[in-house]
């Protein structure tokens, strides 16, 4: 039977949603995600797992009953889902096919069924009931804001973090025209038997539908067997249908991460099985949405309880008591911190959101109404940026005052964020996700500046975390965690300002990129950083001094009329050193690829010519024995004078020698002894650097060969 034949009497949809989302690993000052050898060969997490689910889910291969390629399914076009706008923002800059596919499986979905796949997503992945009723609305707001932009129509419906929720959230998504959420089954009363959504009366009066799915086969989908068996799978779903009598949903909810990178090859079971389900009768593989048109609800509902969540069975207790919930049921249940850094974090965000009440309403005539308006701005680059928050403001400020108007709103950014879910809900303090909610905190009090008593707010925050305790004894407090991870030496500004001077120091060609945060300007000994988020300018004064081929020491001074500013420097009074190994990572690639590559190839040109490279065999043996020789025969010119020359050609080949992985060589160091012995103490000065490139030190150029 033609399934489009079918009474819509007889009619059964069947929904798979898949929640994507990973938790954002950027550093909150650069937006960069640093190296993460864990995700190896991947550069991080993000990369590993777009390369695992998104990518795979976007293009699902069906294979024939040959073990080949049959089709290729961009999955996001046939089950429902929703992505969290921060993944969706890392996905867009990194990602960018992926991206857009997800983009156009929304549209495609909305013109198949009437109502497009995508659900939105509060904007950060907080736990909405722990959340005032303002951080509610502006996270909603922000989230619908973001939805907006990127998939051009507004949203129906809204997935809630951890399906966390009380009645006062569903209140604000009714108020923000919200029709509809997701559930687990024990989170509501009142469920159809047919899957149908539930009507549910807010205490304010406002209507919204609450979706529950199946609870045993969204759980043997996420944590069983069914994506090892999509025949199983597909038996089961139908079976399921077969017992109701007249229209029906059944609907299966997943982390969208299980369709490929918690379950390999299981976006290829899920794109077999729904290809094989749109061809059953009678069956549409549909989403929430056109289900709620389709079939309204009819029953009023309720919540089971007064907050409650999917993966906590205490309500929301996980993220902020010692419930028992934890990832590892091997550990010890030692988890007091969750309650202490939520309680020191609580305290820190009422001081900025006071800050910023009474600071903004010198540049806003409504500081909330602002802030979210703010989540429409998020996305706008420079210029449009620019205008889009002079906007919000009063009129005719400064430059100056726009910019720390923007600092404000970006404090904002940083206290909302720094309650995100990820930090509480693994099983330790010194956690990765608890680490960057702290870095958070960090940049918010680096924004709110010394004028709001930053030092002060940072002490007290300081010493509330100083009684969260790890049970690893290794990690000691979230003081500890704080002074090691948190706050380094070297500033994160500084740490580019240092990167750029280096590069273009010692890589021919080099011209300052924009970063995702910064703008880079390069002149003399002088780095300027221009924030893209607030337009504020830094200006750091730099010296760059090479000690190797590829050991760089650079000399980082925040210029001082700047140092006062909300800057991130405030701690960089004085010139500090700062070694390539702490430059930031992009900076550093572009020192050692661009100098390994290009000054070896210029180095071996210069120094043996043309013709004699062609004779070379290739390889670096061949060029490390030359090199060798060439390195003792100008080291036994140095007691001749004048020595400058073979000075100079003595260091270039220490160059080309540890850009092919050696040292200097033991003989090689034998004949400068000897030779120094020819050259007058008062003329050793100019020797220092080679001395030190090949392994002598400073009392050697005075005391010479025993």
């Amino acid at each position: 039977m033609d399934p489009h034949t079918v009474p819509p009497s007889l009619r059964r949809h069947i929904i798979v949603h898949g929640h994507f989302y990973q938790p954002p690993r950027e550093d909150p000052w650069l937006k960069e995600i640093p190296r993460d050898a864990a995700a190896a060969p991947f550069h991080d997490l993000h990369e590993l797992v777009e390369r695992d689910c998104y990518r795979a889910v976007a293009a699902a291969r069906v294979l024939d009953t040959d073990a080949k390629i049959a089709r290729v399914i961009n999955l996001f076009g046939t089950m429902s889902f929703d992505v969290g706008p921060t993944l969706l923002d890392w996905l867009e800059r990194a990602a960018p096919e992926t991206y857009a596919a997800i983009l156009d499986a929304d549209r495609r979905s909305a013109v198949r069924l009437g109502h497009g796949n995508a659900l939105a997503h509060p904007f950060h992945h907080v736990i909405l009931p722990l959340c005032s009723r303002r951080d509610k609305e502006t996270e909603v707001r922000w989230g619908v804001a973001d939805f907006r932009q990127r998939f051009g129509r507004a949203p129906e419906g809204m997935w809630l973090p951890e399906t966390a929720v009380d009645d006062e959230t569903l209140d604000v998504l009714a108020q923000e025209g919200i029709r509809f959420t997701v559930v687990a089954p024990h989170q509501l009363d009142g469920l159809a038997a047919d899957g149908r959504a539930a009507r549910v009366v807010t205490s304010g009066g406002r209507e919204i539908a609450l979706f529950s799915y199946d609870g045993p086969r969204s759980d043997a989908l996420a944590f069983g067997s069914l994506l090892s068996n999509a025949r199983i799978w597909k038996s089961e779903m139908l079976a399921t249908l077969d017992t109701q009598r007249a229209e029906a949903v059944v609907a299966l909810v997943a982390a969208g991460e299980t369709f490929g990178h918690h379950h390999k090859f299981g976006e290829m079971a899920l794109a077999w099985l729904l290809q094989e389900l749109s061809a059953a009768p009678g069956v549409t593989v549909s989403n929430f949405a056109t289900v709620l048109a389709a079939m309204p609800p009819f029953t009023a509902g309720s919540l089971a309880a007064l907050t409650s969540s999917w993966s906590c069975a205490h309500g929301v207790e996980r993220w902020r008591a010692d419930c028992g919930c934890r990832v590892d049921r091997g550990r010890p249940p030692q988890q007091a911190w969750r309650g202490t850094m939520r309680d020191a974090l609580a305290v820190l965000k009422t001081a900025l959101d006071r800050q910023f009440e009474t600071e903004g309403a010198a540049y806003f005539a409504e500081p909330w109404a602002a802030r979210d308006a703010y989540g429409a701005v998020l996305r706008e680059p420079m210029p449009r940026r620019e205008a889009a928050i002079a906007a919000l403001c009063r009129p005719a400020l400064s430059a100056a005052e726009w910019v720390r108007a923007a600092e404000l709103l970006e404090m904002q950014r940083d206290a909302l964020r720094m309650f995100s879910s990820c930090a509480w809900f693994g099983d330790d303090l010194g956690g990765a996700d608890t680490v960057q909610t702290l870095r958070y905190a960090a940049r918010a009090l680096d924004l709110a500046g010394p004028d709001a008593g930053n030092e002060s707010l940072e002490q007290a925050l300081r010493a509330a975390l100083r009684e969260a305790r790890s049970a690893d004894g290794a990690v000691g407090s979230g003081e500890d965690v704080w002074v090691r991870q948190v706050r380094p030496v070297v500033p994160p500004m500084a740490r580019l300002a240092a990167g750029a001077a280096a590069a273009q120091a010692f890589v021919p060609h080099w011209s300052a990129p924009s970063t995702a945060a910064f703008a880079i300007a390069v002149t003399g000994g002088q780095v300027e950083l221009t924030n893209w988020r607030t337009g504020r300018r830094r200006v750091f004064d730099v010296a760059v001094q090479r000690r190797g081929v590829a050991d760089v020491q650079t000399y980082v001074r925040a210029r001082p009329d700047l140092e006062a500013d909300a800057s991130g420097t405030a701690t960089l009074a004085g010139t500090i050193p700062i070694s390539l190994d702490q430059c930031t990572e992009r900076e550093q690639i572009a020192v050692l690829d661009g100098v390994r590559r290009i000054r070896r190839r210029d180095l071996a040109r210069r120094l043996f010519g043309e013709a004699r490279l062609a004779e070379l065999a290739d390889g670096d043996t061949t060029l490390v024995d030359i090199a060798v020789a060439g390195l003792a025969e100008a080291v036994g010119l140095l007691g001749t004078a004048p020595h400058a020359d073979a000075t100079a050609r003595a260091l270039d080949l220490m160059d080309l020698l540890e850009l092919c992985g050696h040292h200097a060589p033991f003989d090689v160091q034998s004949i400068f002894a000897q030779q120094l012995g020819s050259v007058p103490v008062a003329d050793r000065a100019a020797l220092a650097v080679l001395a030190m490139r090949l392994g002598f030190g400073e009392e050697f150029l005075v005391a010479g060969v025993d």
